[in-house]
Protein backbone atom coordinates (compact mmCIF):
# COMPACT_ATOMS: atom_id res chain seq x y z
CA UNK A 1 0.00 0.00 0.00
CA UNK A 2 0.97 3.35 -0.79
CA UNK A 3 2.16 6.04 1.53
CA UNK A 4 -1.04 7.60 0.26
CA UNK A 5 -3.61 5.17 0.94
CA UNK A 6 -2.22 4.63 4.41
CA UNK A 7 -2.97 8.05 4.89
CA UNK A 8 -6.55 7.92 3.22
CA UNK A 9 -6.96 4.85 5.52
CA UNK A 10 -6.11 6.30 8.76
CA UNK A 11 -7.91 9.55 8.16
CA UNK A 12 -10.80 7.36 8.17
CA UNK A 13 -9.87 5.03 11.13
CA UNK A 14 -9.40 8.35 13.02
CA UNK A 15 -12.58 9.26 12.25
CA UNK A 16 -14.68 6.46 11.80
CA UNK A 17 -13.33 3.46 13.70
CA UNK A 18 -15.75 2.39 16.16
CA UNK A 19 -15.25 -1.99 16.11
CA UNK A 20 -12.16 -2.34 18.46
CA UNK A 21 -10.16 -3.73 15.62
CA UNK A 22 -10.63 -0.69 13.48
CA UNK A 23 -7.13 0.51 14.00
CA UNK A 24 -5.54 -2.38 13.42
CA UNK A 25 -6.22 -2.67 9.88
CA UNK A 26 -3.23 -0.27 9.34
CA UNK A 27 -0.53 -2.86 10.83
CA UNK A 28 1.63 -4.34 8.63
CA UNK A 29 0.29 -6.74 5.62
CA UNK A 30 -3.09 -6.00 5.44
CA UNK A 31 -4.61 -5.10 2.15
CA UNK A 32 -7.02 -2.21 1.78
CA UNK A 33 -10.22 -2.20 -0.04
CA UNK A 34 -11.61 1.64 -0.45
CA UNK A 35 -15.03 2.33 -1.68
CA UNK A 36 -15.72 4.39 -4.84
CA UNK A 37 -16.82 7.90 -3.07
CA UNK A 38 -13.43 7.34 -0.48
CA UNK A 39 -15.49 7.55 2.40
CA UNK A 40 -15.42 3.45 3.52
CA UNK A 41 -12.26 1.62 3.92
CA UNK A 42 -11.70 -2.47 5.32
CA UNK A 43 -8.44 -4.33 5.52
CA UNK A 44 -8.37 -7.95 4.72
CA UNK A 45 -6.69 -11.22 4.30
CA UNK A 46 -7.35 -12.76 0.93
CA UNK A 47 -6.91 -16.65 1.08
CA UNK A 48 -8.33 -19.26 -1.45
CA UNK A 49 -11.12 -17.04 -2.88
CA UNK A 50 -12.42 -15.36 0.15
CA UNK A 51 -11.75 -11.94 1.54
CA UNK A 52 -10.94 -12.30 5.39
CA UNK A 53 -12.09 -8.72 6.79
CA UNK A 54 -11.45 -7.32 10.11
CA UNK A 55 -13.70 -6.50 11.57
CA UNK A 56 -16.66 -4.09 9.40
CA UNK A 57 -15.78 -1.85 6.61
CA UNK A 58 -14.76 2.15 8.41
CA UNK A 59 -17.25 4.23 7.81
CA UNK A 60 -19.95 6.72 8.51
CA UNK A 61 -22.81 4.85 11.03
CA UNK A 62 -25.22 5.33 8.14
CA UNK A 63 -22.99 3.81 5.46
CA UNK A 64 -22.12 0.73 6.77
CA UNK A 65 -25.01 -1.01 5.41
CA UNK A 66 -24.05 0.29 1.83
CA UNK A 67 -20.38 -0.50 2.43
CA UNK A 68 -20.80 -3.79 3.11
CA UNK A 69 -22.73 -4.18 -0.03
CA UNK A 70 -20.29 -2.34 -2.53
CA UNK A 71 -17.32 -4.32 -0.74
CA UNK A 72 -19.35 -7.84 -1.53
CA UNK A 73 -19.80 -6.55 -4.50
CA UNK A 74 -16.57 -5.68 -5.39
CA UNK A 75 -15.45 -9.09 -4.04
CA UNK A 76 -17.48 -10.98 -6.37
CA UNK A 77 -16.44 -9.08 -9.62
CA UNK A 78 -13.28 -9.82 -8.94
CA UNK A 79 -13.79 -14.11 -7.82
CA UNK A 80 -14.36 -13.85 -4.61
CA UNK A 81 -16.10 -13.58 -1.56
CA UNK A 82 -17.01 -11.68 1.81
CA UNK A 83 -16.25 -13.12 5.11
CA UNK A 84 -16.20 -10.50 8.10
CA UNK A 85 -14.18 -11.79 10.78
CA UNK A 86 -14.49 -10.16 14.13
CA UNK A 87 -17.96 -8.09 13.67
CA UNK A 88 -19.28 -5.89 16.54
CA UNK A 89 -22.99 -5.32 17.17
CA UNK A 90 -23.13 -2.86 14.08
CA UNK A 91 -22.91 -5.00 11.22
CA UNK A 92 -24.60 -7.52 13.37
CA UNK A 93 -27.25 -5.99 12.91
CA UNK A 94 -26.52 -5.02 9.18
CA UNK A 95 -26.41 -8.86 8.37
CA UNK A 96 -29.16 -10.26 10.80
CA UNK A 97 -32.05 -8.33 8.60
CA UNK A 98 -30.41 -10.15 5.35
CA UNK A 99 -30.69 -13.16 4.15
CA UNK A 100 -27.84 -15.79 2.24
CA UNK A 101 -25.42 -14.83 5.02
CA UNK A 102 -24.62 -17.06 8.22
CA UNK A 103 -23.48 -15.64 11.77
CA UNK A 104 -21.23 -17.56 14.01
CA UNK A 105 -20.26 -16.16 16.99
CA UNK A 106 -16.37 -16.16 17.76
CA UNK A 107 -16.67 -15.70 21.71
CA UNK A 108 -17.02 -12.18 23.21
CA UNK A 109 -14.50 -9.21 24.44
CA UNK A 110 -15.05 -7.84 27.96
CA UNK A 111 -15.52 -4.13 28.20
CA UNK A 112 -15.02 -1.24 30.59
CA UNK A 113 -16.02 2.68 31.44
CA UNK A 114 -12.46 3.40 32.56
CA UNK A 115 -13.94 5.88 35.31
CA UNK A 116 -15.71 3.17 36.86
CA UNK A 117 -11.98 1.55 37.23
CA UNK A 118 -11.40 2.66 40.63
CA UNK A 119 -14.57 1.61 42.65
CA UNK A 120 -14.47 -1.90 40.51
CA UNK A 121 -10.85 -2.02 42.36
CA UNK A 122 -11.85 -0.86 45.74
CA UNK A 123 -14.44 -3.71 45.88
CA UNK A 124 -12.76 -6.71 44.47
CA UNK A 125 -10.32 -7.81 47.25
CA UNK A 126 -8.28 -10.36 44.66
CA UNK A 127 -7.69 -7.55 42.26
CA UNK A 128 -6.14 -5.62 45.04
CA UNK A 129 -3.67 -8.35 46.02
CA UNK A 130 -2.86 -8.92 42.74
CA UNK A 131 -1.57 -5.32 42.95
CA UNK A 132 -0.21 -5.42 46.23
CA UNK A 133 1.91 -7.99 44.77
CA UNK A 134 3.69 -6.59 41.89
CA UNK A 135 3.80 -3.53 44.30
CA UNK A 136 5.56 -5.23 47.05
CA UNK A 137 8.04 -6.60 44.39
CA UNK A 138 9.65 -3.36 43.15
CA UNK A 139 7.31 -3.21 40.30
CA UNK A 140 6.78 0.36 38.52
CA UNK A 141 5.29 1.17 35.83
CA UNK A 142 5.08 4.28 33.71
CA UNK A 143 3.76 5.59 30.12
CA UNK A 144 6.51 6.01 27.48
CA UNK A 145 5.78 8.54 24.81
CA UNK A 146 5.93 7.02 21.08
CA UNK A 147 9.49 7.72 20.32
CA UNK A 148 11.36 6.42 23.39
CA UNK A 149 9.14 2.94 22.95
CA UNK A 150 9.73 2.58 19.58
CA UNK A 151 13.53 2.78 19.87
CA UNK A 152 13.70 0.73 23.00
CA UNK A 153 15.60 -2.69 22.66
CA UNK A 154 14.12 -3.93 26.30
CA UNK A 155 10.79 -3.89 24.97
CA UNK A 156 11.63 -5.99 21.97
CA UNK A 157 13.50 -8.31 23.97
CA UNK A 158 9.84 -8.87 26.04
CA UNK A 159 8.09 -8.89 23.26
CA UNK A 160 10.83 -12.08 21.96
CA UNK A 161 10.73 -13.76 24.91
CA UNK A 162 7.11 -13.68 25.35
CA UNK A 163 6.57 -15.03 21.92
CA UNK A 164 8.84 -17.57 22.33
CA UNK A 165 6.48 -19.00 25.34
CA UNK A 166 3.40 -19.06 23.28
CA UNK A 167 2.15 -22.59 21.59
CA UNK A 168 1.06 -21.40 18.52
CA UNK A 169 4.34 -20.18 15.63
CA UNK A 170 4.04 -16.53 14.77
CA UNK A 171 0.43 -15.56 13.75
CA UNK A 172 -0.33 -12.27 10.99
CA UNK A 173 -3.61 -10.69 10.39
CA UNK A 174 -5.78 -9.13 13.62
CA UNK A 175 -2.41 -10.69 15.95
CA UNK A 176 0.80 -9.34 14.44
CA UNK A 177 3.17 -9.20 17.23
CA UNK A 178 5.56 -6.70 16.63
CA UNK A 179 3.68 -3.12 16.26
CA UNK A 180 6.64 -1.44 18.38
CA UNK A 181 7.26 0.46 14.52
CA UNK A 182 3.63 1.70 14.56
CA UNK A 183 3.39 3.73 18.11
CA UNK A 184 2.71 7.21 17.06
CA UNK A 185 -1.12 6.63 17.80
CA UNK A 186 -1.19 4.30 20.59
CA UNK A 187 -0.24 4.55 24.56
CA UNK A 188 2.23 2.18 25.74
CA UNK A 189 2.51 1.52 29.65
CA UNK A 190 5.98 -0.32 30.78
CA UNK A 191 6.35 -2.33 33.73
CA UNK A 192 9.85 -1.95 35.39
CA UNK A 193 11.57 -3.71 38.23
CA UNK A 194 15.21 -2.81 39.49
CA UNK A 195 15.88 -1.22 36.65
CA UNK A 196 14.55 -3.60 34.00
CA UNK A 197 11.86 -4.13 31.69
CA UNK A 198 9.72 -7.06 33.05
CA UNK A 199 6.34 -6.25 31.03
CA UNK A 200 4.26 -3.65 28.47
CA UNK A 201 1.30 -2.92 27.46
CA UNK A 202 0.00 -1.64 24.18
CA UNK A 203 -3.52 0.52 23.84
CA UNK A 204 -4.58 1.12 20.53
CA UNK A 205 -7.00 3.91 19.87
CA UNK A 206 -11.02 3.25 18.89
CA UNK A 207 -11.83 6.92 18.38
CA UNK A 208 -15.63 6.84 17.42
CA UNK A 209 -16.56 5.40 20.72
CA UNK A 210 -13.14 7.64 22.49
CA UNK A 211 -11.90 4.30 23.64
CA UNK A 212 -9.21 1.95 23.58
CA UNK A 213 -8.19 -1.69 22.69
CA UNK A 214 -5.19 -3.23 24.73
CA UNK A 215 -3.88 -4.65 21.67
CA UNK A 216 -0.67 -6.89 23.36
CA UNK A 217 0.78 -7.08 26.90
CA UNK A 218 3.94 -9.24 26.69
CA UNK A 219 5.64 -10.55 29.86
CA UNK A 220 8.92 -11.53 30.93
CA UNK A 221 9.04 -15.24 32.53
CA UNK A 222 10.07 -13.70 35.63
CA UNK A 223 7.96 -10.70 36.16
CA UNK A 224 6.00 -10.85 39.56
CA UNK A 225 2.94 -12.13 39.60
CA UNK A 226 0.32 -9.28 39.31
CA UNK A 227 2.57 -7.20 36.62
CA UNK A 228 -0.08 -7.41 33.92
CA UNK A 229 -2.67 -6.64 36.30
CA UNK A 230 -0.75 -3.28 37.36
CA UNK A 231 -0.16 -2.68 33.60
CA UNK A 232 -4.04 -2.51 33.53
CA UNK A 233 -4.56 -0.82 36.31
CA UNK A 234 -2.17 2.26 35.39
CA UNK A 235 -3.74 2.22 31.72
CA UNK A 236 -7.09 2.65 32.77
CA UNK A 237 -6.47 5.20 34.99
CA UNK A 238 -4.78 7.10 32.45
CA UNK A 239 -7.33 6.39 30.19
CA UNK A 240 -10.35 7.62 32.29
CA UNK A 241 -8.26 10.85 33.10
CA UNK A 242 -8.11 11.62 29.33
CA UNK A 243 -12.24 11.05 29.28
CA UNK A 244 -12.54 8.03 27.49
CA UNK A 245 -15.46 6.21 27.73
CA UNK A 246 -14.57 2.40 26.55
CA UNK A 247 -11.83 0.16 26.99
CA UNK A 248 -11.73 -3.45 25.98
CA UNK A 249 -8.95 -6.33 26.51
CA UNK A 250 -10.30 -7.60 22.95
CA UNK A 251 -11.65 -10.99 21.94
CA UNK A 252 -11.40 -14.43 24.07
CA UNK A 253 -11.73 -16.85 21.82
CA UNK A 254 -14.71 -19.22 22.70
CA UNK A 255 -15.86 -17.33 25.30
CA UNK A 256 -18.74 -18.50 27.30
CA UNK A 257 -19.39 -15.09 28.57
CA UNK A 258 -22.51 -13.20 26.67
CA UNK A 259 -23.60 -16.12 24.80
CA UNK A 260 -27.30 -16.08 24.44
CA UNK A 261 -27.69 -19.59 22.73
CA UNK A 262 -29.37 -17.75 19.73
CA UNK A 263 -26.62 -17.44 18.01
CA UNK A 264 -24.60 -21.22 17.88
CA UNK A 265 -22.79 -22.25 14.93
CA UNK A 266 -23.54 -25.01 12.84
CA UNK A 267 -23.50 -29.11 14.59
CA UNK A 268 -19.70 -29.59 12.90
CA UNK A 269 -18.84 -26.34 13.97
CA UNK A 270 -20.17 -26.97 17.60
CA UNK A 271 -17.49 -29.98 17.56
CA UNK A 272 -14.38 -28.33 16.13
CA UNK A 273 -14.70 -25.57 18.82
CA UNK A 274 -15.86 -27.71 21.60
CA UNK A 275 -12.71 -29.98 21.20
CA UNK A 276 -10.39 -27.07 21.23
CA UNK A 277 -12.11 -25.11 24.23
CA UNK A 278 -11.26 -28.68 25.94
CA UNK A 279 -8.12 -30.18 24.28
CA UNK A 280 -6.51 -27.05 22.69
CA UNK A 281 -4.42 -25.40 25.60
CA UNK A 282 -1.49 -27.08 24.58
CA UNK A 283 -2.04 -24.65 21.52
CA UNK A 284 -3.78 -21.47 22.38
CA UNK A 285 -5.42 -21.42 26.45
CA UNK A 286 -8.94 -20.41 25.39
CA UNK A 287 -9.97 -21.30 29.22
CA UNK A 288 -7.08 -19.25 30.92
CA UNK A 289 -7.51 -16.56 28.11
CA UNK A 290 -11.42 -15.80 28.99
CA UNK A 291 -10.49 -16.49 32.64
CA UNK A 292 -7.55 -14.14 33.12
CA UNK A 293 -9.95 -11.35 31.51
CA UNK A 294 -12.87 -12.26 33.37
CA UNK A 295 -10.67 -11.39 36.53
CA UNK A 296 -10.71 -8.18 35.53
CA UNK A 297 -14.54 -7.87 35.85
CA UNK A 298 -15.09 -6.14 33.33
CA UNK A 299 -18.55 -4.70 32.91
CA UNK A 300 -20.36 -6.11 30.53
CA UNK A 301 -19.00 -8.73 27.32
CA UNK A 302 -19.56 -7.71 23.95
CA UNK A 303 -20.17 -11.06 21.42
CA UNK A 304 -18.36 -11.09 18.08
CA UNK A 305 -18.48 -12.68 15.32
CA UNK A 306 -17.48 -14.22 11.72
CA UNK A 307 -20.56 -13.41 8.95
CA UNK A 308 -19.66 -15.42 6.18
CA UNK A 309 -22.04 -16.08 2.45
CA UNK A 310 -24.41 -18.68 2.25
CA UNK A 311 -27.17 -20.20 4.50
CA UNK A 312 -24.47 -21.80 6.94
CA UNK A 313 -20.62 -21.33 8.09
CA UNK A 314 -18.53 -23.96 5.91
CA UNK A 315 -15.12 -26.03 6.87
CA UNK A 316 -13.78 -23.90 3.78
CA UNK A 317 -14.90 -20.55 5.62
CA UNK A 318 -12.72 -22.25 8.66
CA UNK A 319 -9.62 -22.59 6.68
CA UNK A 320 -9.55 -18.96 4.61
CA UNK A 321 -10.08 -17.54 8.39
CA UNK A 322 -6.72 -20.12 9.44
CA UNK A 323 -5.10 -19.28 5.83
CA UNK A 324 -5.48 -15.13 7.25
CA UNK A 325 -3.96 -15.84 10.40
CA UNK A 326 -1.36 -17.63 9.17
CA UNK A 327 0.04 -15.58 5.97
CA UNK A 328 -1.75 -17.78 3.85
CA UNK A 329 -0.34 -21.22 4.97
CA UNK A 330 -2.95 -23.29 7.37
CA UNK A 331 -1.27 -26.73 7.21
CA UNK A 332 1.90 -25.55 8.30
CA UNK A 333 0.84 -23.69 11.10
CA UNK A 334 -0.87 -26.66 12.16
CA UNK A 335 2.16 -28.52 11.66
CA UNK A 336 3.86 -25.89 13.47
CA UNK A 337 1.20 -26.08 16.84
CA UNK A 338 1.51 -29.88 16.82
CA UNK A 339 5.47 -29.90 16.77
CA UNK A 340 5.48 -27.19 19.81
CA UNK A 341 2.71 -29.06 21.54
CA UNK A 342 4.68 -32.64 21.06
CA UNK A 343 7.90 -31.32 22.27
CA UNK A 344 5.90 -29.20 25.27
CA UNK A 345 4.72 -33.10 25.85
CA UNK A 346 8.25 -34.14 25.82
CA UNK A 347 9.63 -31.54 28.28
CA UNK A 348 6.64 -32.35 31.11
CA UNK A 349 7.29 -36.13 31.05
CA UNK A 350 10.78 -35.62 31.01
CA UNK A 351 10.45 -33.39 34.32
CA UNK A 352 8.12 -36.36 35.66
CA UNK A 353 10.33 -39.08 35.46
CA UNK A 354 13.54 -37.05 36.45
CA UNK A 355 12.40 -35.91 39.67
CA UNK A 356 11.80 -39.60 41.31
CA UNK A 357 15.36 -40.35 39.86
CA UNK A 358 17.12 -37.93 41.37
CA UNK A 359 14.93 -38.22 44.31
CA UNK A 360 16.83 -41.61 44.68
CA UNK A 361 20.55 -40.77 44.67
Amino acid sequence: MTDRDWNAARALVMRHGWNAVAYQILNPGMRHWFSRAGDAVAGYAAFAGTWVVAGAPVCAPERLASAATELEADAVGRGARVLFFGAGARLEQVYARRAGHSLVRLGAQPVWDPAAWPDIVRRKSSLRAQLNRARNKGVHIEEWPAARAQSSDALRAVLREWLATRGLPPLSFLVVPDILDTLDDRRTFVAERDGRVVGFLVGTPVPARRGWLVEEWPRTRDAPNGTTHSLVDVAMRAFAADRSSYVTLGLAPLAQHGANGLDAPPPWLRVVLRWARAHGRRFYNFAGLEAFKASMQPMTWEPIYAIAPGGTFTPRMLRAVAGAFSAGNPERLVARALLSAAREELHRWRVRHERPSRASH
